[in-house]
């Protein structure tokens, strides 16, 4: 029989916002796929979003039924399978638009850099939660997880896909900072990736990502190449004004100026429909979601479940930073989706997993004494 206290620690205001974030992001993808919903009704990517929703839901329960603590037994096995998953990517991986991100398997297509954030905070929060790694560790504790964030970030960035890298890379840095890390550290690492930048630029980025990045610094270079999307994501963004133009009324998106728009660029969609009225409401939900995730952390009673929440937690957090930052012109154009309202089935996927073991945590908080 289950015990009632993992039903009465159940945080189902994380749930309500969680649906009201969903609600947004189904309204905004039946606008930017409006003409296709009309020609197909039956077979188009708003009916196979919703498919998502129901399987990452799911997946979302089934996290709950076990305790978040055996995750720590597997936590190498998990960050090895997917780390060899994206290995895979680059050698049978489908090539769309000159990168490999996606593998298919049994006729399904997936993103495993998606599920590499899933992993990476899981072997994270067990690492540091052990005997061996206490606060403010030194070099000699920091190098092991450095090794583990460093590794599946180059080979993410090699597909490439500079999104993911920069994400896992700031979840990495949420999660050490948490534990505590010695400010000696913070410049020492600063001073090791200044002369790095150049090597970078040259070695590294791929042409069109060294334009997207000159583009922010230059809005005026190439307004009708690579500075295009951002062009048009601000018309659309701007144009809805207080209120907005109204549902399936946003012109940018009817008269198809705005690319990406059921992916990347869904928060222009719904910006440009809803106005800064609309842009409120739906940051309003994500500063709820993000700090209703944190109490949890806050209220865990063991180590590993609050470095584990707040993983998860800063995957949310840094993929909203950064593609709102991306839309609105702050950030240059790196192919990030906006958590939860944005199409995409490994993103959904994984972002359910994360909630799910967030509620998994608050579950079970009232069973492990801090220590």
């Amino acid at each position: 029989m289950m015990d009632r206290r993992l039903i009465e620690n159940f945080d189902w205001s994380i749930i309500w916002v969680l649906m009201g974030i969903i609600c947004v992001g189904l309204l905004s993808i039946y606008s930017a796929l409006y003409n296709q919903i009309q020609a197909h009704p039956t077979h188009n990517l708003f009916i196979r979003q919703l498919v998502w929703l129901c399987a990452g839901f799911t997946l979302m329960f089934c996290s709950l039924l076990g305790d978040y603590q055996q995750l720590k037994r597997v936590s190498l096995w998990l960050y090895l399978l997917a780390l060899f998953l994206l290995i895979a990517v680059l050698l049978i991986g489908k090539d769309v638009n000159g990168s490999k991100r996606w593998l298919e398997l049994g006729g399904f297509q997936f993103q495993p850099s998606e599920f590499m954030k899933i992993t990476i905070v899981i072997y994270l929060a067990s690492y540091f939660s052990s005997q061996e790694a206490s606060p403010y560790p030194n070099l000699k504790k920091l190098a092991p997880p450095l090794l583990f964030i460093l590794i599946p970030v180059l080979v993410i960035l090699a597909q490439p896909d500079l999104g993911t890298a920069i994400t896992i890379m700031a979840i990495s840095a949420t999660i050490i900072f948490f534990v505590g890390i010695r400010w000696q550290y913070i410049i020492s690492g600063v001073l090791l990736i200044v002369p790095l930048i150049y090597p970078v630029w040259e070695h590294v980025l791929k042409p069109y990502q060294k334009r997207r990045i000159l583009i922010l610094l230059r809005p005026d270079l190439d307004p009708l190449g690579a500075g295009y999307h951002i062009r048009q994501s601000k018309i659309a963004i701007g144009s809805g004004m207080l209120w907005g133009k109204g549902f399936l009324n946003g012109t940018q998106n009817k008269l198809h100026f705005l690319p990406e728009k059921h992916t990347d660029f869904i928060f222009s969609v719904w910006a440009e429909e809803w106005g800064f009225v609309g842009c409120f409401v739906l940051l309003t939900l994500f500063a709820l979601l993000i700090l209703l995730c944190l109490r949890v952390a806050r209220r865990s009673k063991d180590r590993y479940g609050s470095l584990l929440v707040v993983g998860m937690t800063a995957l949310v957090l840094w993929q909203v930073l950064i593609n709102i930052g991306m839309v609105i012109g702050l950030l240059p154009v790196v192919g990030i989706t906006l958590p939860f309202v944005s199409y995409g089935g490994s993103s959904l996927i994984a972002l359910c997993l994360a909630i799910g073991l967030i509620e998994n945590v608050s579950m079970r908080r009232y069973i492990f004494q801090f220590r």
